[in-house]
Formats: C-alpha cells, structure tokens, sequence
C-alpha cells in the first residue's frame, strides 16, 4: 500500500460527470475566453468569500502582482512579507519593482509575527502581505489595526485557505484586496494555473480588470501598458464544480485532521500543528515537526508515504533574494522550523487506513533511532 501526498485523481473523478458536458459545450461553442462561465464563478466565488468583487486571473502569482498594482504598490515601494512563504508571495512584489522586505513568523502556528512587522515598518513601507499559511488565517487582529495606525495597505496572500475563516471573517476578505491561487493542487484547484483577486473596492476591481487585458476594457482601447492575464472557461467550469463540493472537502480535511492529532498524541517525538485560537483551518497542509527531518522524510519515502516540505529554505536565504543583504540567523523561527518543518498526506478523499500507515510509519521513523554520544562523536543506535 502506498499513500500519495496528494490524489487529484479522487477529485477529479468525483466532478467528471458535471464537467465533461460543460467542457464539450464550450469546445462546441468555441467559449474559451471570458463568458457566462467565467461571470458565474466570479459572481459565486465572490459570495463564497464574502467579498463584493471577484476577478479571475491566469494564475495565483499574476493575482498578487495585480492585487499590490491595483492598490497603488510603485517600484522602491517596501512591502513586508513572512520568509516563511513560497517564492512566488515576493515574486509578485519583486516584478513590478517594490522590494520585499522579509520579516519572522510566530514560534507556535509559524504565521507572520506582527511584532516583526511592527519593526520591519519604514517611511517607504506601502504595503502588508499575510500569507494565510497552510490553511489558517493569519493574526489578521493584531495586522489591521497597525496598517491603519501606519496608513498602510494589506493585501492578503490566500491562496492556502480558501474556505478559512477567524472571529473577523473569511480568509480573502480582511484587507483592503486579497489575492489566491487556483493551482491544482489548493483547496480549491482548477485543472490547470488559475488566480483569482477579491475586494469590496470597485476601483480595485476595475483596475485589475483592465490592466489583466492589456490595459483595455474596450477592445482595441487601452488606458495603459497592462498584461495578458485572465480565467479561462474551461478552468472556470472545473472551479464552479468544486466550489459546490468545497466546504464538503473542507469538513473532510478537518476530520483527517483530526484522526492524525488522535494517531500522533502519544508520540512526543512528533510536534503537531497548533491552530490559532478563533481560527477554522481548512488544513491545506498538515505540518508535523520532527528532528532529523530529512532521514525521517526519507524513511517516510522508503515506505511508501509520500511527504514533502513547505519550505526548506526560508526565502532570505534563497539564491533569487541573496542581493537584499539578509544573512543566515536573521529570522530564527523560521531558520529553525525550516530543518524540522514535515508536511504529512492531506487531501480529502485521504481514508482512515491510508492515515494509520502514515501515523504507524511516521512513528517508527522517529522512535526507532536515538542520537547517542560515543567517543569518536555521535552515532545511530536502534532501540529495542
């Protein structure tokens, strides 16, 4: 038996039958850009997140970028960002020329630490990144009130927690503009790259709309150099089918969720992900820590459990942001999760039987060997 990190096939074959049509409709019609499909799931995603405004885009990475455009984010601006992230959060500020500036996350959910955002603010700060990391919200209480002390903008990164929520609300509808991903691999994933921004603000709507089509709203008239970045209607149709199943998936996840706390209380070799107090999680990834995390990962592999990291390397110490000047030790939460840091099988179709192999083999992974001294140094013995 074998246990994938992931099974789109699970899901995808739960909605073939409602997608296939509307797929052969649109190859029918031609449909491919735009339309009634694209329009629906806006109108729905919008509703679901509890935001006036949805606008699809190409892909979660554009959705950022545009998001922090749309709100006035200019080249020199700083923008704060967890180093706890994947690339793509900075990558989106360093491509229209604002510069990231990387701060710590918390110890006990490892979400950005609003005390380091507090000294990370500068005269040139423009704007606040949270990254809903993993599936819970970040301390959005605590971020609010400091962007407002500082007239600063937060552009909420939630491509982790579609279906999140916390005392103030859903995940995606906090700050002034939020930005989420549709890869297939998310929540709530389309069958191909594909990005959504949320916002109350019709201008900011209007502004990613035009500047994702070439700066045009009328064809053939353009207000301004924009890109190439829209929702198409094929994904558009596998997006509407998942969104009826999402908060079904969602419950699925929080009771897997639940059966590894349960299968993983009695190995205190193993620390298990804490949940922020008035958060929903809808676990898009479930983040043990362990020592000797890559041998573990390995056995792990060995035995057919398929596990991953997110992220191995905090995003100061990565080759692409080694000209901001960071140096290792900088951000110490983050630096010491980083070798310790465990994603563990989740997706919602994951069986009970499928989990107790992971627990069982997660378990004899870091109990089976201890770290002795010896005379020469440090060496493996197994215990009995």
């Amino acid at each position: 038996m074998r246990v994938p990190f992931l099974n789109l096939i699970a899901q995808q074959a739960e909605i073939a039958d409602e997608v296939l049509p509307t797929w052969q409709a649109q190859f029918i019609s031609a449909a491919f850009v735009g339309g009634a499909e694209v329009a629906a799931f806006e109108r729905e995603y919008a509703a679901y997140i509890g935001t006036r405004h949805c606008v699809g885009v190409a892909n979660g990475t554009d959705a950022v970028e545009l998001a922090l455009r749309a709100v006035g984010v200019r080249p020199g601006d700083e923008v704060i960002i967890p180093v706890n992230t994947f690339i793509a959060t900075a990558e989106a500020a360093t491509r229209l020329g604002a510069i990231p500036v990387f701060v710590d996350v918390d110890d006990e959910f490892l979400l950005i630490d609003p005390a380091a955002v507090d000294a990370a603010i500068t005269a040139r700060t423009r704007a606040i990144v949270p990254v809903h990391l993993y599936g819970q919200t970040a301390p959005m209480d605590a971020l609010i009130p400091m962007a407002n002390r500082h007239g600063l903008v937060i552009v909420e990164d939630a491509a982790q927690s579609q279906g999140a929520s916390s005392t103030l609300g859903r995940a995606g509808s906090l700050g002034r503009v939020a930005a989420t991903s549709f890869y297939p691999g998310k929540n709530l994933g389309a069958a191909g790259d594909a990005g959504a921004v949320l916002t109350d603000d019709p201008a900011v709507a209007e502004f990613v709309r035009n500047f994702g089509a070439h700066g045009s709203s009328v064809k053939y008239v353009h207000d301004r150099a924009g890109v190439n970045s829209r929702l198409d209607a094929v994904q558009a149709a596998v997006l509407r089918a998942k969104l009826r199943r999402l908060d079904g998936w969602n419950a699925a996840r929080r009771a897997a969720a639940g059966r590894y706390a349960e299968m993983l209380a009695d190995v205190p070799e193993v620390r298990l992900p804490a949940i922020r107090p008035g958060n929903e999680d809808v676990w898009h990834l479930y983040v043990v820590q362990v020592d000797e995390r890559d041998r573990v990962l390995a056995e792990l592999g060995a035995a057919g459990i398929g596990a991953a990291i997110h992220y191995p390397t905090p995003l100061h110490l990565t080759a692409a942001y080694a000209g901001l000047g960071y140096r290792p030790g900088q951000f110490p939460v983050a630096e010491a999760a980083a070798g310790r840091i465990l994603s563990l099988p989740m997706f919602p179709h994951l069986t009970q039987a499928e989990q107790s192999l992971v627990a069982d083999s997660l378990t004899s992974s870091v109990t089976s060997r201890t770290r002795v001294g010896s005379g020469s140094g440090l060496v493996d013995r197994a215990l009995s």
